[in-house]
């Protein structure tokens, strides 16, 4: 017998209508189902802490929507409003997605539709007892909504900024149904449509197209068991979500680090940061902005084939160490070791097999004794208090030597010189292992913890240790942290640094500063 969904200490809830937005149905790694639930049920922390707001726009479609407000919406018609001006990169993308919107849906005269003033919602009133103590449920979507003047069919354009190889879940679609069917204000359609949109390229997807009746059966089918897999959401899961999530103070999941990367907070917004977006920013505060509105991104830059063997290189390992019982890897390398999703011509596929055989040397299984000593690709989270971040690290590997923690970070190159740059300066990924372990944030006992590099080469394998207890190791990775967060942190426009690393940045196309071929004059 499941136990029953229970809130944590510290909320109370206010109303005893359940309200559902649509993408909470998508679920998703970036998605909290615990924050998704309370949020449904009507949850708040018991003293709210008043938060500094981002000086810009922090959503990356919000611009896009209100401008089709302006642009589509009848006269007199309520439109979006938003609190924060956009960075030049976010305009230059949301002005391309309105262009490419009028393209992809031209005016048909055989069947002109309006925009509706006002999203539908559907409400519902059980009968009988009252199910999670609760009078009423209440779905609701976002999107581009629009309707027949009769009213008699009615379709939601669904914007993304690329479609997806997969399509939404199933529960996703059905609940959108539902409200298009049976939602209010107006009167019941006879048909509606769901569409995805991607402003990238104006492609779309047909979701669902189909009668009143037909959307009710398919909400019939997929809905029930998604809504209560939303209301009963119990995973806590500490992420980039953690940056705007109201229950943050009473997580039982997020772990506090207090002045973890060495600076205080002074009337700061909350922020997450990685060590990824620290090099991002350090080589140009306007990409590591861009990126982090997930702005679509280069394949060329992105996907570049040396990048790519070593993302492939990664995912045969994790896959190796983290399924079964744990074993020390083989040099027996498959001849078709490179997972779906990556394109490697067949030089680079020969020499990500060499690397994986040198991989064999230094396999930190050999000191695996179960499943339970290991953790593949975890994520690790903490919050900064002092700082008000939300501190995001991924390690290659986790692993326990004995009673203490291993952190293990691999690294691939197709040559054999080796830098002359301090390794926690070359890899700050390495600094933050450093600190997080010696402040003892990862639990275990010190006496056999460490971190460890190990970098792949046709050659061999390295393998750099690090004791994270050293003082001057200890000092130097700190020093590394506030390098990259401290400019960062007290800044709030994220202006382009246009110079020779824009010739290698995946999001120039958005930023009016680059000088490459293919930006925004």
């Amino acid at each position: 017998m499941s136990q029953p969904w229970l809130p944590p200490d510290g909320v109370t809830r206010t109303s005893e209508v359940i309200t559902v937005s649509a993408g909470m149905f998508k679920g998703g790694e970036f998605r909290c189902p615990a924050s998704d639930a309370l949020k449904a049920r009507g949850y708040h922390t018991a003293s709210p802490v008043r938060r500094r707001r981002e000086q810009l726009e922090h959503f990356a479609l919000g611009p896009f929507m209100a401008a089709c407000d302006a642009r589509f919406r009848p006269s007199g018609s309520p439109l979006r409003t938003r609190s924060a001006p956009p960075h030049d990169g976010l305009k230059t993308w949301s002005d391309h997605g309105v262009k490419t919107y009028e393209a992809a849906f031209p005016i048909a005269p055989e069947r002109p539709l309006t925009e509706v003033p006002d999203p539908w919602t559907y409400r519902y009133r059980p009968s009988g007892p009252a199910l999670r103590n609760t009078q009423e449920y209440r779905f609701t979507v976002w999107g581009r909504c629009l309707a027949s003047a009769d009213g008699s069919y009615r379709e939601i354009r669904l914007p993304v900024h690329r479609l997806n190889r997969d399509l939404p879940p199933d529960g996703f679609t059905a609940a959108v149904a539902l409200v298009l069917a049976e939602g209010a204000p107006g009167p019941p359609p006879e048909h509606v449509r769901i569409v995805e949109f991607a402003l990238f390229d104006g492609r779309t997807r047909e979701l669902f197209a189909g009668s009143r009746a037909q959307a009710v059966a398919r909400y019939r089918e997929h809905g029930p068991d998604a809504l209560t897999a939303v209301l009963d959401g119990r995973e806590y899961r500490p992420g980039s979500a953690c940056g705007e999530c109201p229950y943050l103070s009473v997580c039982p999941a997020l772990r506090a680090a207090p002045g973890l990367l060495g600076v205080e907070a002074r009337g700061r917004p909350r922020r997450t940061w990685s060590v990824t977006n620290g090099r991002n920013y350090r080589a140009c505060p306007a990409r590591d902005h861009m990126r982090r509105l997930h702005l679509p991104k280069a394949d060329s830059v992105e996907r570049e084939v040396t990048a790519e063997r070593g993302r492939a290189v990664h995912a045969y390992l994790a896959d190796r160490h983290g399924h079964g019982s744990p074993r020390p890897c083989t040099a027996e390398v498959p001849g078709d070791w490179v997972t779906d999703g990556f394109d490697l011509p067949d030089h680079e596929r020969a020499l990500g097999a060499l690397l994986l055989r040198r991989h064999v040397s230094v396999c930190p299984l050999r000191y695996v004794r179960d499943g339970t000593d290991l953790r593949t690709e975890p994520r690790v989270v903490r919050h900064d208090t002092a700082a008000d971040v939300v501190v995001i690290a991924a390690p290659d590997l986790l692993y326990r030597d004995g009673d203490s923690w291993v952190w293990r970070e691999t690294k691939t190159s197709a040559n054999e010189r080796r830098s002359n740059r301090p390794l926690l300066e070359l890899y700050p990924q390495l600094a933050l292992a450093v600190v997080l372990i010696a402040r003892g944030d990862l639990g275990g006992t010190p006496s056999r913890a460490r971190v460890e590099l190990e970098v792949l080469r046709p050659g061999g394998a390295d393998l750099e240790i690090i004791d994270p207890f050293a003082l001057a190791n200890r000092t130097a990775a700190e020093e590394v942290l506030r390098g990259m967060v401290t400019d960062w942190y007290g800044d709030d426009h994220y202006e382009a640094a246009p110079g020779r690393s824009c010739e290698r940045c995946e999001v120039a196309r958005w930023c009016s500063a680059s000088p490459m071929p293919g930006a925004v004059a």
